[in-house]
């Protein structure tokens, strides 16, 4: 629940009034039609959801959302093919956008400030039974065993798919760490790959992935009870990281293997991203929720 309300929130920051000098009523974006984007991870589609019901609760009329791939939304947005999204992953996607960005777009608000924790999980039992702490345990040749599902030598790690920021980040810390001998990402659809998981997982196999909260992965397989969050082996932040590195070592995670946990990627603020072209009001949050309740 806080999740959804903390997303709903986000329209406080985010009314995209196109030319209108002044809220008109109570439907301020009555006239206005917006054209929204959706990541193409399937957990990402829940905020994007409620703030198009929340933006046409306001008056717009949005559109379907067309499903984009990281460099096609921040390109698109920029060129105003598309209005916004809601699944912006900062610092992690800084990378990922245009030359000059500033010019055109803006990241407005936050569904979650610092709270998108990212790292590599692996089955409870496996971690106990093999003494798993960080990625360098991957270098036992009994653990890459344990984690080897189609025998080609190295375990096998259910990653993310070319487009996405972590596919970057998880090739990072494969060189950085020098894992490439050790584990081969699996990078096909992140969800078939975390299905093919959650079928070894129940039938007894170790599994090892990467993931992200807010989540259905750590809602399915739960940290502490079926699995643990494990350590990198050191924190070396990446360029696009090092404004951020002291959010790559976390406490309090539930299910971490140490507190505090180095998760090696930094707890992101997911963001909405939009064109300039609209402005920008900030709504007073009980006016807000008058137009939601109405």
């Amino acid at each position: 629940m806080r999740f959804a309300r903390m997303t709903l929130m986000l329209v406080l920051a985010l009314s995209l009034l196109a030319a209108m000098p002044a809220m008109a009523g109570d439907k301020p974006g009555k006239g206005v039609t917006l054209k929204p984007a959706r990541a193409t991870w399937n957990t990402g589609f829940f905020q994007e959801a409620l703030v198009r019901r929340a933006l046409t609760e306001l008056g717009y009329e949005v559109k379907k959302p067309k499903d984009l791939a990281n460099p096609i939304f921040y390109k698109s947005v920029s060129l105003g093919d598309v209005d916004y999204w809601t699944n912006g992953w900062f610092p992690m996607h800084n990378a990922q956008m245009p030359k000059d960005w500033q010019k055109t777009v803006a990241k407005v608000g936050y569904v979650v400030k610092a709270g998108g924790l990212q790292g590599y999980l692996v089955s409870k039992k496996a971690a106990e039974e093999l003494s798993i702490k960080s990625l360098d345990d991957f270098k036992r040749p009994e653990v890459v065993a344990a984690f080897d599902a189609n025998g080609d030598g190295k375990a096998d790690l259910t990653a993310c798919p070319p487009g996405w920021g972590c596919e970057k980040a998880i090739r990072f810390h494969l060189d950085t760490y020098k894992l490439r001998k050790y584990i081969k990402p699996i990078k096909a659809s992140y969800a078939a790959g975390m299905a093919a998981a959650m079928g070894r997982y129940k039938n007894g196999k170790p599994i090892f992935f990467y993931t992200w909260t807010p989540n259905w992965t750590v809602y399915m397989l739960k940290p502490g009870k079926d699995v643990v969050w494990i350590n990198v082996p050191k924190i070396v932040p990446s360029e696009a990281q090092k404004d951020a590195v002291d959010r790559m070592t976390v406490s309090g995670i539930k299910g971490a293997v140490s507190d505090p946990v180095k998760l090696g990627f930094v707890a992101s603020d997911i963001r909405i991203v939009a064109n300039k072209k609209f402005r920008f009001i900030r709504l007073k949050r009980t006016e807000f929720d008058g137009w939601l309740l109405s």
